[in-house]
């Protein structure tokens, strides 16, 4: 047994009284992980509402999340969408707090965010906020902290909200836009073909998301009243027994417990059942032996093979869906993966089953990744998939796979870290609504039972009869008769042929002497740590800062003995510098095409180590090579071992290098048909780098390399540099000088001289500059335009200059939100936020939408003209609740050893060595006054200021949006006036001669020394 409390389970729930309101104790003893210093407590209110209490003495974030048992699956067929509409519907206003905004305000002035999302039988709210008081004391009864408001303001979506008629329009565009933002992506539009050839009797066929037509033109066409729609669905379906509700906070349970009994005892309990479908079946026996072909927006190749299979909603304590998708799934010796890969078919594969919705079996879905003579091969794929099933049908279920799996199912959650507050609390009031015991609510994850027969019974599905087969393709078969009617798939849809159906079903019904010989179970897991001591010394204060232990010209360590979490972990982080790699966009790619191949000569071999919760990585970072493994820290070093090895003595084999830059060559392409939210900023780091490259400078150089060239290059990368660590978890001092020693003793490297080093510089924009850069996209079906609007601040290692940025940031946010994403609804993708370089530090926003990016210019500048009033008339209890807004958010305590060694990381790496940044940035940000901030906007951010200096990146699209001009006259702002400067902005035509128009700044800076974190034991 795992070492988490194993406590009883209580027979008869307690009956408290409090405000009145009678509450029932179900649960206080919860398994946790041996390192939890929280405590819970599960009640159920008088309404049938229940809710986890959780007691954090330490937190700095409060948070609430609440999760009602309705989603898409209930809506009406007429109107798909209905229960995602509600969702964003009920954050505009209530009748406690009519103002439409109130509740984003009220978060956003304590540090805090919000958010939601519509699932298929949920739909999921939640938020976090400043976890103390504004005096920064301890929550008590006379000195409340913010999450008390919060819980008011959110009780309030689910007792009475307002659906309020100025907002409806707006919502339902919102809406809209979130549905054209997923229209173009393969992930989407796969999914819904899949349900859309579903069974029309059951919900699993749902559009979800809705959009515009559905939920507002055709119904009112109709003579619908489409806001008495939404009042009707909420009325009918959100009541206080189907709610599940998980509290966060520092004040302890009797007081979280008073707090929910008096807040959400208003919810109405209609004592409906649980939302559940058990007549009908996604798939019936018409829908099962069937092929579909369907054709992508990317440059892909899969094939899907899927299973309606066990429904495993009460099968909690064996999952036997884990025991056949770690097999299935496997990528070691004996595995599908590894048997098609040598063949060359095959790039990837994952198994796993997942839930429809209480009441229907799940499905059990395998996904592969095609090579192009996977392809031409696939009905050979298919038959080594069934082959291996036949291994698994002739093979019992073998307790000691379960057993492996049990025991790192264990390890796992004994030594599970803090997440952020609101991701836990939104994570467990969904698990709430499943029928797991309540004590085990954190520990649902855990394997308690071994259950041959419930495996068996899974193995037994998966057989062709039973089969939905899916290849994706942009080329084959090319005939493609339909289009699916939300997304516009291209798709051919037909019964399996009887021959390849009685080919498939021999290679299931095969004997151990037909059977492909390469296929066979996997071996025991040589990677399952065994040494998970942490020696816990109690510190007065954990160091804020790692310490160098070896410094030469060969490598630099950074270390830190983890004194903060104390968990059996640790994260090895090596960046090798080699200027050779970036000289060019040509070294650039061959570098690119080398780590993938070590990653690909590594994946049998690592898989295991994954398996057993180690993961590696090699990549490249902004000056070379770069290498993490992390995890448990017994088997690390044995894993860092082989990568270093394989790096030294790899062998570019002429058949994986094609395999592999094919690969490459579709993932260049695919990244200019992504979201264009998702490439601006590629394009801004490029405009405002010294060096660096986009996408299509790296598309152009592939072609001509050849696996020669990246031999010849091979050695190059590897035998001339530097080598910097950082060690940190639980390592001792001599085990991580030993990791650096092992790095250097395999690599064998040459000295990069100091002076060689990279200097990673960013472009020094003068004060009146005003550039603009424009790019068609290359999708031509996509109908959404970008703009990245961005204004150059200043020197990066300026103290003031980040703490005004970052106060500008909280100033700004929530009302650039409300203003252009909620009132003027120019998209769904609308960002505001800082932009830091290497060297530089600015502010930048970001919209996606089907309105031109110059209209989206003005309305960016028209709303920053408005704030400068907005912020000379600002009452002084507001600025300072901003300030302290910030300084909250950056004092917030790291949750996990991984985010810290990211923070630590991020200044090793970007060479300031500001580890005490956070807390230096918050100081700065309370000394700053109001009259500084009006003159900071004044002088960077103001549109007339004649100092301010302006980089505007614009993705054009090549479709047009059907509401483009429409949405354009409809605008919910002040269009009349323009707000500018005087300057003209000047068009980046050729980005070299941009580049050679403009001064480079100085390199980073340390903060201190690095001779002051020097902690190098003498050489005897």
């Amino acid at each position: 047994m795992s070492s988490a409390s194993q406590n009883t389970f209580p027979t008869n729930g307690e009956r408290r009284y409090s405000s009145q309101q009678p509450v029932e104790r179900v649960a206080d003893q919860l398994e946790i992980p041996s390192l939890d210093d929280r405590k819970y407590r599960v009640i159920r209110l008088s309404n049938q509402l229940e809710a986890l209490l959780v007691h954090d003495h330490e937190t700095d974030k409060a948070s609430a999340a609440l999760d009602v048992n309705v989603g898409n699956f209930s809506d009406e067929d007429e109107m798909p969408g209905m229960a995602h509409a509600v969702e964003h519907l009920l954050f505009m206003g209530t009748k406690k707090y009519p103002i439409e905004n109130a509740y984003n305000v009220y978060l956003s002035s304590h540090s805090g965010s919000s958010n939601a999302y519509t699932g298929a039988t949920s739909t999921n709210y939640f938020f976090d906020i400043a976890a103390k008081p504004s005096n920064g004391e301890e929550p008590s009864e006379t000195n409340l902290s913010p999450l008390y408001g919060g819980l008011d303001r959110f009780a309030q979506f689910f007792i009475e909200p307002l659906f309020l008629l100025s907002t409806l329009d707006r919502e339902l565009r919102a809406v809209d836009s979130e549905n054209k933002k997923n229209l173009q992506s393969d992930q989407w539009r796969l999914h819904q073909l899949e349900k859309s050839l579903s069974n029309p009797k059951h919900p699993y066929r749902h559009f979800s998301t809705g959009n515009f037509e559905v939920l507002k033109t055709e119904p009112e066409s109709r003579g619908i009243d489409v806001r008495q729609k939404f009042i009707d669905f909420h009325e009918k379906h959100y009541s206080a027994n189907r709610m599940k509700l998980c509290v966060l906070g520092r004040e302890p349970l009797d007081t979280l417990e008073k707090w929910v009994a008096e807040l959400f005892s208003g919810v109405v309990d209609k004592n409906l059942a649980q939302n559940r479908w058990e007549t009908e079946v996604p798939f019936t026996k018409d829908h099962l032996s069937m092929q579909c072909f369907a054709k992508p927006v990317m440059d892909s190749r899969e094939l899907n093979l899927s299973f309606p299979f066990l429904d495993e909603e009460y099968l909690y304590e064996s999952q036997p869906s884990r025991y056949v998708s770690h097999l299935i799934g496997h990528e070691g010796p004996g595995s599908i993966m590894a048997y098609l890969k040598s063949k060359g078919w095959a790039n990837s594969l994952s198994a796993g089953a997942y839930p429809i919705c209480p009441g229907t079996p799940g499905i059990f879905d395998c996904q592969i990744r095609l090579t192009k003579e996977g392809l031409k091969h696939y009905k050979e794929v298919v038959k080594v998939f069934f082959q291996y099933v036949s291994l698994l049908k002739q093979t019992p279920p073998q307790e000691w796979i379960f057993e492996e799996q049990k025991g790192m199912a264990e390890v796992d959650f004994r030594f599970k870290q803090k997440t952020p507050a609101s991701r836990f609390t939104s994570k467990i009031c969904a698990v709430m609504q499943r029928p797991l015991p309540r004590e085990w609510l954190l520990s649902g994850q855990n394997l308690r039972k071994f259950d041959p027969g419930a495996i068996v019974e899974g193995i037994e599905l998966l057989r062709p009869d039973n089969l939905r087969m899916t290849i994706v393709s942009r080329d084959f078969p090319g005939d493609w008769d339909k289009k699916e009617k939300w997304y516009g798939t291209e798709y051919k849809a037909e019964r399996i042929p009887e021959e390849f159906l009685a080919e498939i079903s021999r290679a299931l019904n095969c004997t151990a002497e037909d059977r492909l010989p390469a296929l066979h179970l996997p071996h025991r897991n040589q990677f399952i740590p065994t040494k998970l001591e942490v020696e816990k010394k109690e510190v007065e204060r954990p160091a804020l800062a790692p310490r160098v232990i070896r410094n030469d010209e060969v490598a630099r360590t950074w270390y830190k003995k983890d004194d903060t979490f104390w968990v059996p972990k640790a994260n090895l982080i090596v960046s090798i510098k080699n200027p050779i790699i970036f000289a060019s966009a040509e070294n650039s790619v061959k570098s690119k095409l080398f780590t993938d191949l070590v990653r690909d000569a590594l994946e049998e071999y690592s898989y295991d180590a994954e398996l057993a919760g180690l993961q590696y990585n090699v990549s490249l970072d902004s000056r070379g090579l770069f290498i993490e493994v992390s995890g448990y820290n017994d088997k690390l070093p044995v894993l860092l071992e082989q990568v270093l090895i394989t790096m030294r003595d790899l062998e570019v084999k002429d058949e994986r290098f094609e395999i592999i830059k094919e690969r490459l060559t579709r993932g260049y392409k695919n990244c200019e048909l992504q979201q264009p939210f998702t490439q601006i900023g590629d394009y801004v780091s490029w405009l405002t780098s010294e060096h660096d490259y986009v996408v299509e400078q790296l598309v152009a150089e592939l072609p001509g390399i050849t696996a020669e060239a990246v031999r010849q290059f091979h050695q190059q990368i590897v035998s001339h540099l530097h080598i910097e660590a950082y060690v940190h978890g639980n390592v001792y001092k001599e085990d991580a000088l030993k990791l650096t020693d092992m790095i250097e003793k395999i690599l064998k490297p040459r000295v990069l001289p100091k002076d060689e080093w990279p200097i990673i510089r960013s472009l020094d924009f003068p004060p009146g500059s005003n550039y603009l850069f424009k790019k068609t996209l290359k999708d031509p079906a996509n109908v959404n335009h970008c703009i990245e609007y961005y204004l150059h601040i200043g020197d990066k290692g300026d103290r003031t200059v980040r703490a005004k940025t970052q106060l500008l940031d909280q100033i700004i946010h929530e009302p650039a939100f409300d203003q252009l994403r909620t009132k003027e609804q120019l998209g769904y993708v609308v960002f505001s936020g800082l932009r830091s370089s290497s060297t530089t530090y600015g502010f930048r926003f970001i919209i996606q939408s089907e309105r031109t990016s110059d209209y989206l210019e003005s309305r960016i500048d028209s709303f920053l003209a408005a704030q400068t009033s907005s912020l000379e008339k600002m009452s002084d209890a507001e600025f300072e609740s901003h300030k302290r807004s910030v300084v909250i958010k950056r004092l917030e305590k790291l949750k996990n050893l991984d985010q810290e060694t990211g923070r630590h990381w991020a200044q090793i790496n970007n060479e300031y060595y500001d580890f005490e940044s956070a807390q230096r940035d918050a100081a700065r940000v309370k000394e700053l006054t109001k009259s500084e901030m009006i003159k900071f906007y004044s002088t960077y951010i103001k549109p007339m200021s004649p100092t301010r200096a302006k980089l505007v990146v614009q993705l054009i699209a090549q479709g047009v949006g059907s509401k483009a001009k429409e949405a354009e006259k409809a605008t919910n702002g002040n269009t009349a006036t323009v707000w500018t400067n005087g300057t003209e902005p000047v068009l980046i035509r050729n980005v070299r001669d941009f580049k050679s128009g403009l001064s480079v700044t100085a390199g980073a800076r340390p903060i201190r020394d690095l001779s002051e974190f020097e902690e190098i034991d003498p050489k005897l």
